[in-house]
């Protein structure tokens, strides 16, 4: 059973318990909710059960027991050399509030909507007089004013949901409407034609759960150093399991042997010299820790073609705060903006010419603040873009206004897709022609953001 599909079925009964409300969207909080999400807690405690019990698993077979934490795999039909950039896509978990992190300031709507949590235009670090960066986005100014990072507003879903569980799976899976069920990055893997054993990889202490679901290859682990497997250091586990299906058919033997594949391809990584380049210095978070090991497989050069990171803790109904330090959104904003600086610092300019990182959220948050300095349940949002080959320091997209009139149920629009988003990139940097195998229908941004690889 496939890592996946056990998630699927552990969420599938909160949705339904969630309920969803005549225009397809579930109930609105109260606007004076103190309370964060019990479903997203629990799909944090299901990702932390799945991790601790370390599957290994493949197309036709399963090896459960055998691995280390956090190891699955899954076999490869495609082969080839892959000349893209390495993407990195950063999952913003609970519902990134992107009308704090570029804030609006030239709407005076976003004023009145927000009058304890709204950033003040004197606080801004950059901007264009439409939009400001948060202050506590400052790690990356360097980024912004040296045109390596941009962002886009106004994004969102076609089929727009309040729930969690909901809206993670229709992002991941990024093919509403069709039958297809595999995940749009193993889509794009499959497209490429990138097979080697860690051509793709989610790392850190979750695992996203339709992202890489699908025939390509993937791995997830927790970090390059924990990557093992069970008991290896006492038993010849990794010897066992070479014998035990060396003369199985492929189908079968495929899940053991892209494991054996994908840990001898970590070792070589392990031997090597760990320690950030060029004075990076990373936070000591989840998600510093994840950027760092993405680090050291891009500069050990196996083949990294695209990686995944979560960063959770963005659902903030109470205490999203003002801009300042020690407020929830600051805070987390600045643990975000130092892990991707230092990812960027370590890697070098050289290196940064051919990756692009990317952010994604379930949803944004609702205009108003609630009466907890919050902000609850959303649409449209903004999505952070940053590498070599982004055309940065501005604000892409079409901007709805925050007027009452402009808004959908007290949301902001979300006039541009996420798909046409990273369609752009995808073609223009991972070399990915034929767009609609990947998302379905739909057509890449004109923006410009991205320059042709």
């Amino acid at each position: 059973m496939s890592t996946a599909r056990t998630e699927r079925q552990r969420r599938e009964p909160s949705d339904r318990a969630g309920g969803e409300g005549r225009d397809g969207m579930a109930p609105q909080a109260p606007a004076t909710a103190t309370l964060c999400c019990d479903e997203n807690e629990k799909l944090n405690l299901s990702r932390r059960g799945l991790l601790g019990r370390g599957l290994a698993v493949g197309a036709g077979a399963a090896l459960t027991g055998l691995a280390g934490e956090a190891l699955s795999t899954s076999l490869a039909f495609a082969a080839g050399a892959y000349t893209g950039d390495t993407l990195v896509v950063i999952s913003l978990r609970g519902g990134f509030d992107g009308l704090s992190a570029f804030a609006p300031i030239g709407d005076a709507e976003y004023y009145k909507a927000r009058p304890g949590i709204a950033v003040p235009k004197a606080k801004v670090i950059a901007g264009d007089g439409m939009f400001g960066l948060h202050p506590a986005l400052a790690p990356l100014l360097p980024q912004w004013k040296a045109g390596r990072l941009a962002a886009v507003h106004a994004v969102g879903q076609p089929n727009p949901t309040r729930s969690h569980f909901a809206a993670m799976e229709a992002m991941e899976n990024a093919a509403p409407g069709t039958s297809i069920r595999t995940g749009w990055l193993d889509r794009m893997l499959g497209l490429t034609g990138a097979a080697g054993p860690l051509a793709a990889v989610s790392m850190g202490g979750s695992m996203p759960a339709r992202l890489f679901a699908g025939p390509s290859a993937d791995v997830s682990m927790k970090g390059v150093d924990d990557f093992t497997l069970a008991a290896e250091g006492r038993k010849p586990m990794a010897a066992a399991l070479r014998a035990m299906y060396a003369d199985a058919p492929p189908l079968m033997a495929g899940a053991a042997r892209a494991a054996d594949r994908a840990l001898a391809a970590t070792t070589s990584v392990r031997s090597a010299a760990g320690a950030p380049a060029n004075g990076a210095s990373y936070p000591a978070t989840d998600t510093g820790a994840a950027l760092r090991d993405v680090a050291r497989l891009i500069k050990a050069k196996k083949g990294l073609v695209t990686a995944t990171v979560d960063c959770g803790d963005w659902d903030m109904h109470e205490g999203l705060g003002p801009a300042v330090k020690g407020q929830r959104m600051y805070d987390n904003l600045a643990g975000l903006a130092s892990a991707v600086a230092a990812f960027v610092t370590d890697l070098g300019e050289t290196a940064m010419k051919k990756v692009t990182v990317l952010t994604i959220s379930e949803f944004g948050r609702r205009v108003e603040e609630n009466g907890s300095r919050g902000v609850d349940h959303g649409h449209g949002n903004a999505m952070m873009l940053l590498g070599g080959g982004i055309r940065g320091g501005k604000v892409y997209g079409t901007w709805p206004g925050l007027a009452p009139a402009a808004l959908v149920s007290g949301d902001l629009r979300a006039v541009t897709d996420y798909r046409a988003v990273i369609g752009e990139v995808l073609r223009k940097r991972c070399g990915v022609g034929a767009l609609d195998k990947v998302f379905p229908g739909v057509e890449p941004s004109s923006f410009g953001l991205a320059v042709a690889a």
